[in-house]
């Protein structure tokens, strides 16, 4: 089913726009910067997040939505393999806006915590993130959402408890994401159709 993904036909003109050696180069970019953001998410979390209570992959973090609502956190854009139904400037467009959104909030929420030194790295990958995507959706002829720095989200955080959990909730919510753009960005990346052929 994957080889099925991978191989999601395109409009001819966005066919032949992803097959390009330019846009490869910033797919594999992209999908190692991904990679490197999935991979610092459980220790920045166990760095930054000392209520015991509080784990990255937990059955019990779907019982914070409507904490995540008080808090003021805004769900991340919902991605899809790109495909007939989902194109791929729409892929790419919500990718940027969801990145960005989770780079903000991570950025409302450090200030407030006393180990932070992975968290700005962890933004600093994202916002690297931001640029070659949209890079690529500039190669779409699309307007990029570019924005040099996150606009804030304001985050309602009276204690120290709300602050543990917007911090938690935000890095679950970027795991979330993380992996939904990892499948995506695999569904453009055609280095795996050449390995699959020889």
């Amino acid at each position: 089913m994957a080889t099925l993904a991978r191989s999601a036909p395109l409009q001819p003109e966005m066919g032949a726009l992803v097959e390009g050696t330019q846009f490869q180069e910033i797919v594999l970019r992209s999908r190692s910067l991904i990679e490197k953001i999935l991979l610092s998410i459980p220790d920045t979390h166990k760095e930054c997040i000392h209520i015991e209570t509080l784990k990255l992959n937990s059955s019990e973090n779907a019982n914070f939505v409507t904490m995540a609502s008080t808090i003021g956190i805004p769900a991340a854009p919902v991605l899809k393999v790109v495909s007939e139904n989902f194109s791929l400037e729409t892929g790419l467009r919500r990718m940027s806006e969801g990145l960005q959104l989770h780079r903000a909030l991570l950025r409302s929420v450090s200030p407030r915590l006393e180990q932070k030194d992975r968290v700005i790295g962890l933004q600093a990958d994202i916002r690297d993130l931001v640029v070659q995507i949209n890079k690529m959706l500039k190669m779409t002829h699309a307007e990029a959402v570019v924005q040099p720095s996150p606009t804030p989200v304001a985050l309602r955080l009276p204690g120290e408890y709300e602050v543990q959990v917007a911090a938690h909730l935000t890095l679950v919510q970027l795991q979330a994401f993380g992996q939904d753009t990892t499948r995506c960005l695999r569904g453009l990346d055609r280095s795996n159709d050449e390995e699959m052929q020889s």
